[in-house]
């Protein structure tokens, strides 16, 4: 049987917006190599999780433990440092620069990192031919397919060999094949990297594809 190792831990989060509140004391706890989903309708808290627990917003209260550190008690550059390596980002819109090539898109977290540029361009290059567009790597964004550009976002977000990718309606803006194509190649990275993944999505056909799909009604799990 395969062996967990916890990876991410949010203990009783809370958040207010002005006198609404949107959490209310969420609990959650994600293991190393899992695929977990939140589903739930519109407005009942689940990308303002996703946001906390990936530290791009703060809790009004709770804890965010990954992989055995509070994040709450790292320094601004301490925290920039583990957004960089730690983990990484796949939003419904893929945010590619228009002006560069999928190459570059893919290689801007190592350049952040300031990786060395050989070793940079190599990863992104592993990373486009497993996502079958090693073909693609000098062609720009709108020269691209829809899920073409969504997987140049994925490769990005791994670039780092990040820990954990959180993922908000990745296949929001996808048609089905090509969503049904991303499902699968976020469960092949599973099987073949043991990456983990928390998902935002409306989507039932991925939140079922994953090991859990929690449901979200408001501001808490049900």
């Amino acid at each position: 049987m395969k062996q967990y190792q916890k990876l991410l831990i949010a203990n009783d989060i809370w958040k207010n917006y002005g006198a609404v509140a949107v959490l209310k004391g969420v609990s959650l706890e994600l293991e190393k190599g899992e695929v977990v989903s939140i589903v739930g309708a519109s407005g009942a808290g689940k990308s303002t999780l996703l946001y906390i627990v990936s530290s791009l917003e703060q809790a009004d209260k709770g804890e965010i433990i990954f992989d055995g550190q509070l994040i709450s008690k790292l320094s601004n550059k301490e925290l920039a440092a583990y957004r960089n390596h730690s983990i990484g980002f796949v939003f419904q819109f893929h945010h590619l620069l228009p002006e560069f090539t999928a190459l570059e898109n893919v290689s801007i977290p190592g350049w952040i990192a300031k990786s060395p540029k050989k070793k940079v361009q190599d990863r992104a290059m592993e990373l486009l031919d497993f996502m079958g567009l090693s073909d693609k790597s000098h062609k720009k964004p709108h020269s691209l397919s829809g899920g073409e550009q969504q997987r140049v976002a994925v490769a990005r977000a791994l670039l780092n060999n990040p820990a954990m990718i959180f993922a908000d309606e990745p296949t929001g803006n996808l048609d089905s094949e090509n969503a049904a194509a991303l499902h699968e190649l976020f469960i092949r990275l599973r099987d073949e990297m043991n990456q983990s993944f928390l998902i935002v999505t409306h989507n039932e056909l991925l939140a079922n594809m994953g090991n859990r799909k929690l449901q979200m009604k408001d501001g808490q799990f049900i």
